[in-house]
């Protein structure tokens, strides 16, 4: 197992290629984790934050939706995010290049 941290950066920065291509923040880095777990040291942690991450952002997303109709809190919720989208992923990027285990606030634990 070799250590590459990175490889584990791009992890969490493949989060943003939704900002260039409309999807993907959850394809691009479930594949770099699937494909790289056994490989890269602490990869299998930080992938594991950024699927728990990616997939509470689509359910918050979800419940954003019947939102609107309640005084508009879905779009306020839809910002809020949004914005969480691109900074999360910048912060636990630079402590990954900093050797450090990120967590993301929020997340559910849909894979421990």
């Amino acid at each position: 197992m070799r250590e590459d941290r990175q490889l584990i950066v791009i992890t969490h920065l493949s989060q943003l290629v939704t900002l260039v291509t409309g999807f993907g923040s959850l394809i691009v880095p479930l594949i770099i984790w699937a494909t790289q777990k056994d490989n890269v040291h602490q990869m299998d942690a930080h992938g594991k934050n950024i699927i728990n991450f990616q997939l509470s952002l689509i359910v918050y997303f979800i419940i954003c939706i019947p939102l609107i109709l309640l005084f508009g809190l879905g779009l306020l919720g839809f910002i809020v995010l949004g914005i969480s989208a691109i900074i999360f992923p910048v912060i636990n990027a630079i402590k990954a290049s900093n050797g450090e285990t990120p967590t993301y606030p929020l997340s559910f634990s849909f894979i421990s």
